[in-house]
């Protein structure tokens, strides 16, 4: 049985993954349920997975003494704390991240040897290049986006999903937090 890859990903109602503007962390709309929430999902046991540009920035954004502090949320620091696996021919540790180590190769060999060895789930968080890679090879197992509501038509940064396959979605859960953030989690399927 191999383990389940989930990949995670914050998203504005426009399908971007970040901006260039001034709108803050979480497009300023986060509340306590979304973080007690994501907290929850990261108490679980799991092995995170990151492609090397995501690995980078979070190394960045969560060094201690960073100018990004307010970026320490609990799950956020559980996350940093969770072992790691970076998908990478360029990296190479050690790291100032607690257990992350770095697997070299072609990213689809990588993944799907990681999900016959890992006893417990892997997540990413992120990492858009390789996880439209690993959808395209089948390896995904659910695709959680957790929508938050802004557009950002002139500011949206990193497209999610362009240059992605073509996928038909299962909705497997959706839940609504703070009142106003959507939760979606879809099975994808390789669109014929």
């Amino acid at each position: 049985m191999t383990a389940t890859y989930t990949f995670d990903v914050f998203s504005t109602l426009d399908g971007y993954g970040s901006t260039t503007g001034d709108w803050g962390g979480y497009w300023g709309k986060q509340g306590p349920e979304l973080l007690a929430h994501r907290l929850a999902l990261y108490s679980e046991e799991q092995r995170m997975v990151f492609g090397a540009t995501t690995f980078r920035a979070n190394m960045r954004m969560l060094a201690e003494g960073s100018e990004f502090d307010e970026a320490r949320d609990p799950w956020v620091t559980r996350l940093r704390n969770l072992p790691a696996t970076v998908v990478s021919n360029t990296l190479e540790g050690p790291f100032d991240w607690p257990d992350a180590t770095v697997a070299g190769g072609d990213p689809v060999e990588v993944v799907a040897r990681l999900k016959e060895e890992s006893a417990v789930p892997l997540r990413s968080h992120g990492s858009l290049f390789l996880n439209r890679t690993l959808m395209a090879a089948g390896l995904v197992d659910r695709v959680q986006v957790t929508v938050f509501p802004v557009l950002t038509g002139q500011s949206g940064a990193a497209p999610i999903f362009a240059g992605a396959a073509d996928f038909d979605l299962e909705l497997l859960q959706t839940r609504t937090l703070d009142g106003h953030i959507q939760e979606l989690v879809y099975r994808p399927t390789l669109h014929p």
